[in-house]
């Protein structure tokens, strides 16, 4: 990598791009500030490793990425505004963004709250929803190619870059590592990406954000694989449980459950955001302070022995002369000029001597007394610690290494978490439904509480999610994966033939529907329908039940998988003796598809009825006027709807059956 930046800072690529200092290093690339010198313009240079450069097939995808990723137009995706290949160097020329990515923000700020946590997810998922409408996958959405400008501009970058990389099968150890653990489990098992994987490697970064560190760990890249193949996403603590339940769905092993795409992962984060009241929050900068961190910054000052240090005021700021060391010659005094060093010192005055004073009688048994006394209260003190401290060994062991669970249940989550801490025990969440204990409140901790434990052991805290909801199942989802997520939110999953429908784009055998329908509340273990598909509906066609009585008709068009309705007014049923006259659609009409179902019955009955004069009356009135009498109607001669009749087969105010046929002329 060091021969390449020695080749390229500095110079110019393709007599265009100025290559000035490195902004970010990675195992593929290096990445410059460089200056459009045509256009005059301060840009990002991304130079790829050589080691990809020497394979033609390499540089070929990647200038066919780059011209799939230049197409894309979308305000939180950084542009990329040229590619090329220079000698041995190939690159892409970006946007430049000053400020720094999300792993730069997480680095300094560990978790995000969940407002600025939403407030970044929703521009990377409106990015790649952009994205998957024009058919391009990212294939590597993670904290590093999520870029924070000023302002707090949210941006994606690399579209495409990661697929040109991964088809091109060279990475590097530091390159896998930092890219497994945010890869979906089918690109862990397949390689295979679609909008689903992104949505996957989404909700990852999402946890990263709301936990302040990545759901699977490990020390190589097989093992955090691994974990995203075979362990579902942990839930977080201490953030809403709706916040949580969708962290868990964009994050779920089978894409088939997840979201379908960036845009209704979005849809969701929108919803949840707003039953959470999570106003957008404008993103911090990477490297900026917050706005309450007033850290003063104390410089030291050296002081020699002797010196008066300086006054706060002084410390902080720049050093003054007077604030100099002040140093305090401690040796013996220098000769003065003139005089040597060697001295001849006179012989010092001999002290008088005093006389020696007698010394008073001591008694023997008294200073034997005293002795003892002395004795006693030494080895008295010394019998008194060791006693303490043994005390304090035994009681270290016993009661001072153990504490009691407190008392929880009934208690809201945040209370029931100072309570544990405030008892030297760490507290883990567990949620589960109830169907008596409102959302929030502890049920029940493990231990018991009142147990005697060790301190700092951990207190399983079992809280209530509320009643179990009917989950979100996409349509055309897998029996098992739709049976798996009902029975994970506390429900049985049961089918029942008689309510499968047919469709016709989902398969036959898979999930159409659930009844009750998704977000509904139930008891726990209570019963949910998996509504399946029966595959197209078969072409129907309308039998021909004319003449026939209602019972008989009705039965008929059952049969055929059709629902017959009844006319109302004069067109229905009248009595027993009523019979079809005709149906809507008529006899032989095909129908095709589960909308087309319904039938229109109308019916005639055999009561007399007396037939109108319709002569000099045109063809379509006299036609209206018989039909509504309950009459049959031919028409002779001039069958055109503007001719006008003149003559009928049966005399006006003759008394004739319903249905009887009569026969008018036109001319």
């Amino acid at each position: 990598m060091e021969r390449s930046v020695s080749n390229v800072m500095g110079g110019l690529l393709e007599q265009r791009y100025r290559v000035d200092s490195v902004l970010a290093r990675g195992g593929m690339s290096t990445v410059y500030r460089g200056r459009d010198t045509r256009l005059d313009r301060d840009v990002a240079v991304k130079v790829m490793d050589p080691h990809l450069t020497a394979d033609p097939a390499f540089v070929a995808r990647f200038e066919r990425e780059a011209r799939a990723a230049a197409q894309l137009h979308h305000p939180a995706v950084v542009s990329v505004h040229d590619q090329g290949v220079d000698g041995d160097q190939v690159y892409l020329v970006m946007e430049l963004i000053d400020g720094g990515n999300l792993r730069d923000l997480l680095n300094q700020r560990g978790k995000l709250p969940p407002a600025i946590a939403l407030s970044v997810l929703g521009p990377v998922l409106s990015a790649l929803g952009a994205a998957h409408r024009a058919g391009l996958v990212h294939r590597d959405v993670k904290p590093e190619n999520v870029l924070i400008g000023a302002g707090g501009q949210v941006k994606v970058a690399d579209f495409g870059l990661a697929r040109a990389i991964a088809e091109n099968g060279v990475t590097s150890d530091s390159e896998i590592l930092g890219t497994v653990a945010y890869l979906s489990p089918e690109q862990v098992e397949t390689g295979a990406a679609d909008a689903r994987s992104d949505v996957y490697s989404a909700g990852i970064v999402l946890y990263e954000m709301l936990a302040g560190q990545a759901p699977y760990r490990g020390e190589t890249a097989i093992s955090v694989a691994y974990q995203h193949v075979n362990s579902d996403v942990p839930s977080i603590p201490e953030i809403p449980l709706a916040l949580d339940t969708l962290v868990r769905k964009a994050t779920r092993r089978d894409p088939g459950l997840r979201p379908a795409n960036a845009d209704a992962f979005l849809s969701e984060l929108e919803r949840v955001g707003a039953e959470l009241g999570l106003t957008p929050q404008p993103v911090p900068v990477p490297g900026t302070a917050p706005e309450n961190d007033k850290t003063v910054i104390m410089r030291p000052v050296p002081v020699a022995v002797g010196a008066t240090p300086p006054s706060v005021a002084e410390a902080t700021g720049p050093v003054s002369k007077s604030a100099m060391p002040t140093t305090i010659n401690t040796g013996p005094p220098t000769p003065p000029p003139g005089i040597s060093g060697t001295r001849t010192m006179a012989r010092p005055e001999q002290p008088r001597r005093r006389p020696a004073q007698r010394k008073p009688k001591v008694d023997p048994v008294e200073e034997e007394r005293k002795r003892r006394k002395k004795l006693f209260i030494i080895w008295g003190s010394i019998i008194g610690v060791v006693a303490l401290l043994v005390g304090l060994f035994f009681w270290y062991l016993g009661a001072g290494r153990w504490t009691a669970v407190p008392e929880v249940a009934g208690q809201s989550e945040t209370n029931a978490v100072r309570l544990v801490n405030s008892a030297d025990l760490t507290p883990l969440i567990d949620k589960v439904p109830s169907d008596d204990v409102p959302i929030g409140q502890v049920i029940s901790s493990d231990p018991a509480s009142g147990t005697e434990v060790r301190k700092n052991d951990k207190v399983k805290l079992i809280v209530s999610r509320g009643k179990p909801v009917v989950p979100f199942i996409n349509v055309g989802a897998e029996v098992d994966a739709a049976t798996k997520e009902i029975e994970a939110a506390g429900l049985k999953a049961v089918t029942d033939p008689t309510k499968d429908a047919f469709h016709d784009t989902v398969p036959n055998g898979k999930v159409v529907a659930l009844d009750p329908r998704a977000g509904t509340a139930l008891k726990i273990n209570s019963p949910v329908t998996l509504v399946l598909s029966k595959g197209p509906a078969p072409r129907r066609p309308v039998p021909n039940v004319q003449g026939k009585t209602k019972d008989e008709a009705f039965l008929e068009l059952q049969r055929a998988g059709l629902e017959p309705v009844e006319a109302t007014g004069e067109d229905a049923a009248q009595g027993d003796d009523a019979r079809v006259a005709r149906t809507d659609p008529p006899a032989g009409t095909v129908l095709e598809g589960n909308a087309n179902k319904r039938v229109t019955v109308f019916f005639v009955d055999n009561r007399e009825v007396e037939v109108p004069e319709v002569t000099r009356l045109k063809v379509r009135e006299a036609k209206e006027e018989l039909e509504r009498a309950g009459l049959k109607v031919k028409v002779e001669f001039n069958k055109s709807n503007n001719a006008t009749v003149v003559n009928q087969s049966i005399p006006p105010r003759t008394r004739v059956k319903r249905g009887t046929e009569i026969t008018i002329f036109g001319l």
